[in-house]
C-alpha cells in the first residue's frame, strides 16, 4: 500500500511537471520570433528615440532627469547595465511597454528538457558501457542507442536535477 501510494504520488508529481512545461511553452510562444530580432547596436532607447525625433532633453523631462541623465541610461543599456525597472520607466516615459522574456536557444522548453536528458543519457550509457568493455561485457551499438533513448526518456520525464549540472 504505501509503495502504491508512492507511485500515485511520483505519476501525480510528472504529469503536473509535464502539465508545467507545456503551459510554460504556450506562454513563451508569441516571443520565439523575437529571438531573432537583433537588438540595436546603440539600444532600442536610443533607436526609439530618435526614430521618433524625441529629443535626450524631451526625454529628460518625462523622466524628471536631464539630457546627460538620459544619455547615462542610453549607454547603460547599450553596453547592457541597465535595470529592467529603468528599462521599464523609459519606456512609460515614450508611451510604450516593456515586453521582457527568455526563450530557449533553440526551440521549445520540451525541446531543451530532452536535448539535456539525451546528452545526459549518453554521457551514462557510454561511461557504463566503457566499463563494462573493460571487464568484457561491452553491448553493441544498436543496443547501446536503444538504452540511450530508453534512459533519455527517463530522465525526462523525472526531469532530472542533474540535467543542469
Amino acid at each position: 500500500m504505501i509503495i502504491e501510494k508512492s507511485t500515485k504520488i511520483t505519476f501525480k508529481m510528472r504529469s503536473k511537471r509535464k502539465l508545467m512545461i507545456e503551459q510554460l511553452d504556450q506562454k513563451l510562444s508569441p516571443f520565439l520570433e523575437a529571438k531573432t530580432v537583433l537588438v540595436p547596436e546603440r539600444g532600442w532607447i536610443h533607436t526609439i528615440r530618435t526614430t521618433l525625433n524625441m529629443t535626450m532633453a524631451q526625454l529628460g523631462t518625462k523622466l524628471n532627469i536631464t539630457r546627460q541623465g538620459v544619455k547615462k541610461i542610453e549607454e547603460s543599456e547599450a553596453n547592457g547595465t541597465i535595470t529592467i525597472k529603468t528599462l521599464k520607466e523609459v519606456a512609460a516615459a515614450m508611451d510604450m511597454k516593456l515586453v521582457y522574456s527568455m526563450v530557449p536557444k533553440g526551440g521549445t522548453i520540451d525541446d531543451l528538457i530532452h536535448v539535456k536528458s539525451e546528452r545526459l543519457a549518453k554521457k551514462i550509457v557510454l561511461r557504463t558501457n566503457q566499463n563494462m568493455k573493460l571487464e568484457d561485457q561491452g553491448i553493441g551499438d544498436e543496443k547501446i542507442n536503444e538504452t540511450i533513448k530508453d534512459l533519455t526518456n527517463e530522465i525526462k520525464r523525472e526531469v532530472r536535477k542533474s540535467l543542469w549540472d
